[in-house]
Order: structure tokens, then C-alpha cells, then sequence
């Protein structure tokens, strides 16, 4: 399982403003900002969490800190094991978390098969386990077909599940995935739709943005929503939808944007 407490992240950004006076002109001047500004939700084991939001929202920096590669400047993240046993030290929740970002970069001269190993030996996973569980992501991602082809090699679809390969090898209970199915063919999102839905079976945890609300409403057992860093509903797809009057994701998402002075795009 995995808690957000109150968390905040900060930053400092230039910004040009207009001067005063006969000469005015625009000078830049440093300005602080929230890119998440008081953010708290939980995501249970064996449970799928979608988290929404328009371009610039704060989904990025939310699961860069979920994934502890980012500190929050106040609250906090906790990362509990299968048994309900809290974990504090950061290295250690690291090897409980499988996190896909936006712009991870693969070594392109490597077959996703020997990428796998590579890892699984920096994991010190034994080599008979590490065989059975390369066996185990083939066939859950499906992909018998390329994994031995050069990675630089492969479609788009192809090599995004070679990334989310990688964060399989040390079988994590919770998975952080930034839009895992952008861009993708229907063959290669069906996969991946398919896997979020096995694991979670399986008693994992899995928290994903998206874009695509019709595979959110399909597939989230909650829904937490963010604009411009800040949290403005959470709950099943059916209870957002009985919110806003609404029957499906899409316009629930477009009025609650609206009803914030914004829009989706």
C-alpha cells in the first residue's frame, strides 16, 4: 500500500513582469510555486489507482515523489509491505516500487532478454529465479516474439514494454506508471491494460496517469484528479460521474477542469 499525506512540492521558476515609469520595461524576477500543493489520497494492495489531470497539473512531480525519487517540502509518503509493515528507509522502499517514467532511455545494443539479466544480477537475484521470472514478464507482457531482438530495434509499442520489463525483474508490490500507454497501437495498450489488470489481481498496487479516460473509467477501482498542482476530486469513476451528473469520464473530467476556471486542454 501506498499513502499521500498533505504533500507538497515547491519550486522556483523566472518570470518577466513590466516596470514602472516613464522607461518601463520587463525584467525577469524569481517566483515561487507549488507544482503540488497539499496532495492526499491512498492506494490499496490488489487495487488500481488512475491519476488525471490536464498538461502541467502536477501529475509528473506527484509520482516522482510516490516513487521516491523526489522529496517532498512538506508531508509525506509512506510505503507499507504486503504484511501492513511501514518502511522508512528510502533505499528500501525504492525495491518495493516499480516506477515507468515519460523519457526513460533503454541500452539500445541490448535484447530486452539480456537487459533483464543485467538487472536481475545488480537486484542480486539468483540466476535460476532471475530465468523464471524473465519467463513470467515474456509472458505477461507477450513478448516471446522481440524479446530477443536488439532493443533499437523494436516498434514503439515493443519497446515500452521492454520498459516496463525492466521494472518487473525485482517483482515490486507497487507499480508508479506515467502514461504507460501514449502513443501505442491498440495490440501493445492491450497488453499493458492487461497486465495493470493481472497484477492487480495478483494483490499488487498500480497508480497510473493517463490521458485516455475511457481506459481510466474502464479499468480504476478510484480516480484521483489534480489541476494545476492541487487535488479537486477523488473516488470511484461511478461516484465522479454521479458528482457531476455526468455518464462517463471524459465529461466528468471536462467539468470538473471547468468548474475550476480551466479546461482540459
Amino acid at each position: 500500500m501506498i499513502k499521500a499525506d498533505n504533500i507538497s512540492k515547491q519550486f522556483v521558476r523566472n518570470v518577466r513582469k513590466e516596470g514602472s515609469g516613464k522607461n518601463s520595461f520587463k525584467k525577469r524576477t524569481k517566483e515561487e510555486f507549488f507544482a503540488v500543493d497539499g496532495v492526499s489520497f491512498e492506494a490499496k494492495s490488489g487495487e488500481i489507482l488512475g491519476i488525471l489531470g490536464p498538461n502541467g497539473a502536477g501529475k509528473t512531480t506527484l509520482l516522482r515523489m510516490l516513487a521516491s525519487l523526489m522529496t517532498p517540502n512538506g508531508g509525506s509518503v509512506e510505503i507499507y509491505d504486503s504484511n501492513m509493515n511501514l518502511i522508512d528507509n528510502t533505499v528500501e522502499k525504492k525495491k518495493h516500487i516499480g516506477y515507468l517514467s515519460g523519457n526513460t532511455k533503454l541500452y539500445n545494443r541490448f535484447s530486452t532478454r539480456e537487459m533483464l539479466k543485467i538487472l536481475a544480477d545488480i537486484y542480486n537475484i539468483d540466476p535460476e529465479e532471475a530465468d523464471k521470472r524473465i519467463k513470467h514478464i515474456e509472458e505477461v507482457l507477450e513478448m516471446s516474439s522481440f524479446i530477443d531482438n536488439r532493443i533499437e530495434k523494436l516498434s514503439t509499442g515493443q519497446t515500452q514494454r521492454a520498459n516496463i520489463a525492466r521494472c518487473l525483474i525485482h517483482s515490486p508490490e507497487i507499480y508508479i506508471f506515467d502514461e504507460p500507454t501514449l502513443g501505442l497501437d491498440v495490440i501493445s495498450s492491450d497488453a499493458i491494460v492487461n497486465f495493470m489488470k493481472k497484477e492487480k489481481e495478483n494483490g499488487k498496487t498500480v497508480l497510473y496517469s493517463t490521458h485516455y479516460m475511457e481506459e481510466a473509467q474502464y479499468l480504476c477501482d478510484h480516480i484521483f484528479m489534480i489541476y494545476k498542482g492541487k487535488q479537486i476530486a477523488y473516488g470511484t469513476p461511478a461516484e465522479l460521474m454521479g458528482k457531476t451528473g455526468t455518464d462517463n469520464l471524459r465529461d466528468t473530467f471536462k467539468k470538473l477542469i471547468e468548474e475550476e476556471g480551466g479546461s482540459d486542454e
